[in-house]
């Protein structure tokens, strides 16, 4: 799937239950886009994030936002995955950082424990300085959540946004 909050990941879940149980099938495992974003603080995560967002290149992103925008006139609601999608959205093709694995380690931990929580399975994740970003995810991140309790499992309808 794009990427996106829990809530709105935990809705299109369920509607895929809806079609598994309609259809008698096995159900899908379950993976979100995430774009990581891990710093010392918040703030910096925060900062870099702007600093992505303020050098993409308006032309291509506005591009991008007209095809999908065609795409989704063809699905039956007539929008498409990238209908509530805004330019800064965009950036990240596939709304990677709306589903909020930015800040510090222990926020991002928590948010994937939170993914974990409402039934993702994986964690499709990007990086802007993919060498040290990935090992350091490899490195902090991984080993955090594994050995972190796991979360209650959430009904979609109790899923909110934090």
């Amino acid at each position: 799937m794009n990427g996106g909050s829990p809530s709105e990941l935990a809705e299109s879940m369920a509607d895929v239950r809806e079609y598994v149980a309609e259809f008698d099938t096995e159900p899908p495992e379950f993976a979100a886009n995430a774009f990581v974003i891990q710093r010392d603080t918040e703030a910096e995560a925060k900062d870099e994030l702007e600093n992505i967002i303020e050098n993409a290149t308006d032309e291509q992103v506005e591009a991008f936002k007209e095809q999908v925008k065609q795409a989704g006139q063809s699905t039956a609601a007539g929008d498409g995955m990238w209908a509530d999608s805004e330019f800064e959205d965009l950036v990240q093709y596939n709304d990677g950082f709306k589903t909020g694995l930015i800040g510090t380690e222990a926020q991002i931990v928590e948010r994937i424990r939170e993914l974990d929580a409402i039934g993702i399975d994986i964690v499709l994740a990007g990086f802007l300085n993919y060498d040290w970003e990935l090992e350091q995810f490899g490195e902090t991140i991984i080993p955090a959540v594994e050995d972190a309790e796991p979360l209650p499992e959430r009904e979609p309808a109790a899923v909110a946004d934090g």
